[in-house]
């Protein structure tokens, strides 16, 4: 009998109580996420510290692209296998002067002879999209 009552206390144990432990402070047990709740704006990324990078630079006046610049920063050093300099990027921006939404898709490496001097040499002012 004690042996049955020490393996279900194992069992209890390694099974069950993991399934309740949680990093997560607030929200819901099986959220995947952290919460960095923001007043006037938003930033999600798969860390919290990044997200609330990207919030400080809103809150200081910085804009979208400013604040996902800061995040991407941020997650190079908080995530180094998952981001970095020279990664991809994807985004899709919305101006309000212009009323124009943008999309990029800056996947995948460029080859390896677009040099400056190329660029420079057929007349490009700036990256083409």
């Amino acid at each position: 009998m004690n042996q049955f009552i020490s393996l279900l206390i194992l069992f209890f144990t390694l099974a069950v109580l993991p399934l309740q432990a949680q990093d997560r402070v607030t929200g819901k047990n099986f959220a995947t996420r952290s919460e960095v709740i923001a007043q006037n704006g938003i930033a999600a990324t798969s860390q919290p510290l990044a997200t609330q990078v990207a919030l400080d630079i809103l809150k200081k006046g910085g804009n979208a692209v400013d604040a996902a610049i800061a995040a991407n920063a941020m997650l190079g050093l908080v995530e180094p296998t998952g981001c970095g300099i020279g990664g991809d990027l994807f985004a899709i921006v919305w101006d309000a002067s212009t009323q124009k939404l943008y999309g990029l898709n800056a996947s995948g490496r460029s080859h390896g002879s677009l040099t400056l001097d190329y660029f420079l040499k057929n007349g490009y002012k700036s990256i083409p999209a």
